[in-house]
């Protein structure tokens, strides 16, 4: 997918850029939350189903997201992420829609997250492109501090 500031295409987990955006998302979102670990349980390579990569016109990477199962025609979106210098630009709809695109050709109707109350601009973007909130879901029944989350779902359109 490509959009007017970056070109959207898959990765591998273990990439090493695919590791340094994941991990400056992770250090980025401790620095938010004092500290805190990250609620759920964390992606990894063996349940990631999709991976997808923005780069901006000179091929550097510049923001990520990806897929992993949940149950048969559900997924959950994880590690959305654009590094700051590249904010502002489009890239992390474009990164949405893409993951969206992507799971609807894998037959999953429904995508579902988690995200937190110090994260408004993740908040807007959900929110303007058709997340409602939902309950807490999966592994995040149990987190002790489930009420802390954010959770948002959307029914994929289908065509």
């Amino acid at each position: 997918m490509t959009s007017s500031t970056c070109l959207v295409g898959p990765a591998a987990w273990d990439d090493p850029e695919v590791q340094a955006l994941t991990a400056a998302q992770q250090a980025e979102l401790r620095a938010r939350y004092d500290g805190d670990t990250e609620p759920g349980t964390p992606p990894s390579a063996a349940d990631v189903a999709v991976l997808l990569v923005a780069r901006d016109a000179e091929g550097t990477p510049v923001g990520c997201g990806a897929l992993r199962e949940l149950a048969p025609g559900v997924a959950e979106i994880k590690r959305m992420y654009v590094v700051p210098e590249a904010r502002g630009r489009g890239i992390s709809r474009a990164v949405l829609t893409a993951l969206e695109a992507a799971g609807a050709e894998r037959g999953w109707t429904t995508l579902r997250l988690e995200t937190g109350p110090r994260q408004p601009e993740a908040i807007g973007l959900y929110e303007s492109a058709g997340y409602r909130p939902i309950g807490a879901f999966g592994g995040y029944v149990d987190e002790p501090d489930a009420g802390c989350s954010l959770y948002y779902e959307r029914v994929l359109d289908r065509t």
